[in-house]
């Protein structure tokens, strides 16, 4: 089903000279509670100009509160596009963030996640709750099956996500996984190891399997 509707609320497009091979979007996962850390804020806000700097556009879940809020903002303010994209009931509940470059609605969560992943050239993760390891282990998953081979790099600021390495190595050592898995995504301790390491991203050798997903 094609998204309810687009929000074009900044005028044209913004020049996209990224100095970053192959990466002219970023797609970032985090959460939405406003009662994260002041640290994972920060972060959050730092990576946010930080794409903008770089000439990269965020496509993220197109909330104007926690989290996601905190990065579209600092993104904005620098002078980056920014590229939400939320469930229609979500924008019912009034937290979708109307300022964004542009604001995709779509008809479900499903379609909002197959949008975020056609519309961007890599992933980061942010801290964030349940939404945000879902939509992180649904990106592994399809690494997992080829039918992509797109970057994921997870921002572990804090220590945050020290547990889910640990779960990770649970499933290699218990054999659900094989130990490859591991090397479908990164883990870097800050924002500027994330913009260093998407720097280093090999170019893709294959495209994406968008008619499998």
């Amino acid at each position: 089903m094609p998204c309810l509707f687009r929000l074009a609320i900044k005028g044209p497009p913004l020049p996209m000279p990224p100095p970053l091979p192959m990466l002219r979007s970023v797609c970032v996962f985090c959460g939405s509670s406003d009662r994260g850390s002041r640290v994972h804020k920060a972060e959050a806000a730092r990576l946010g100009r930080l794409l903008a700097q770089a000439g990269i556009e965020l496509v993220y879940g197109g909330g104007r509160v926690g989290i996601m809020g905190v990065i579209a903002n600092a993104a904005l303010e620098a002078g980056g596009r920014v590229v939400g994209v939320i469930p229609e009931h979500l924008m019912r509940r009034e937290v979708g963030h109307l300022g964004t470059t542009e604001l995709i609605v779509t008809a479900s969560m499903h379609e909002r996640k197959a949008t975020m992943f056609a519309r961007a050239d890599a992933f980061v993760v942010l801290p964030g709750g349940p939404g945000t390891l879902d939509e992180t282990f649904e990106i592994l998953t399809w690494r997992q099956l080829g039918l992509h081979d797109k970057p994921l790099i997870i921002c572990d600021s804090g220590g945050y996500w020290g547990p889910l390495k640990a779960l990770v190595d649970h499933m290699v050592q218990g054999r659900y996984v094989k130990s490859a898995f591991r090397d479908f995504f990164a883990i870097e301790r800050d924002a500027d190891g994330v913009m260093a390491r998407l720097g280093r991203s090999p170019a893709r050798r294959r495209p994406s399997r968008m008619d499998r997903i």
